[in-house]
């Protein structure tokens, strides 16, 4: 069996490459969308019904919210005195195991291209390459069921502890009705809710794609093949003629 390098443009145009290729760019834009994301709300402090102060929160991936300072030093508004304090909240793990997930699935994306263009005589050829394809896919599938997830609860903590609500729980002064504390201006979070979406979409192609790897490797051929000997070995029934 040959082992070279042969270049084969075919398997794009079957389920098995072009659903790797959609693969490649679900996952680009999952860790694109979460990965590279800044923002910044302002919070307004006011009290005899004009605004006093502003506060601003800024805030990236990967979220350590706990290391985001929201008042330097002291601050006296209202006979309230404001001790430094940061944000409440570290989502890293979430929004980082979303990430390596998406990496990871890019690279493997990347690599399985170049075996299927290059290497598809011996993909097919073998055992090995099928099955191990196949496992790798369904451990990415569950990856993607259980990255979206968290990172999913992880952005709504982070919606949380950014916007009012989540302001008045940090800043204690902020509960009493003399001091109110408000989210003024809000940093836009739609890439973030895209990059959950992009998760969930990737867990579906991924979940689609088993099927087609799982039909390239010999478990498919056993069941198909011993299904098509019992269909072989079934002959007609004995007829019976009315005496």
């Amino acid at each position: 069996m040959q082992t070279g390098f042969r270049l084969n443009w075919t398997p794009i145009k079957e389920p098995l490459g072009f659903i790797k290729v959609v693969q490649w760019l679900t996952a680009v834009f999952a860790f694109a969308s979460c990965g590279g994301y800044a923002g910044q709300n302002v919070i307004s402090l006011s009290c005899d019904r004009s605004i006093n102060a502003t506060l601003s929160a800024a805030f990236s991936y990967p979220f350590r919210l706990n290391q985001v300072l929201l008042v330097e030093g002291n601050i006296t508004l209202c006979n309230h005195t404001l001790t430094e304090t940061r944000l409440l909240g570290d989502f890293s793990s979430s929004a980082e195991f979303f990430v390596a997930v998406a990496v990871l699935a890019f690279l493997y994306c990347t690599a399985a291209l170049l075996v299927y263009l290059g290497y598809m005589h011996v993909y097919q050829d073998s055992d090995f390459g099928p099955m191990c394809d196949f496992v790798v896919t369904a451990m990415f599938a569950f990856l993607w069921l259980v990255c979206s997830s968290a990172w999913a609860r992880g952005l709504q903590m982070i919606k949380f502890a950014t916007g009012t609500e989540g302001i008045r729980a940090t800043l204690e002064p902020c509960r009493s009705s003399s001091l109110r504390c408000e989210v003024t201006e809000f940093a836009s979070m739609c890439t973030l809710d895209i990059s959950v979406v992009f998760g969930y979409l990737n867990l579906i192609v991924w979940a689609c794609n088993a099927w087609f790897v799982y039909k390239e490797t010999r478990w498919h051929s056993r069941k198909l093949s011993s299904h098509q000997g019992v269909g072989r070995g079934r002959g007609p029934g004995p007829s019976t003629a009315p005496i």
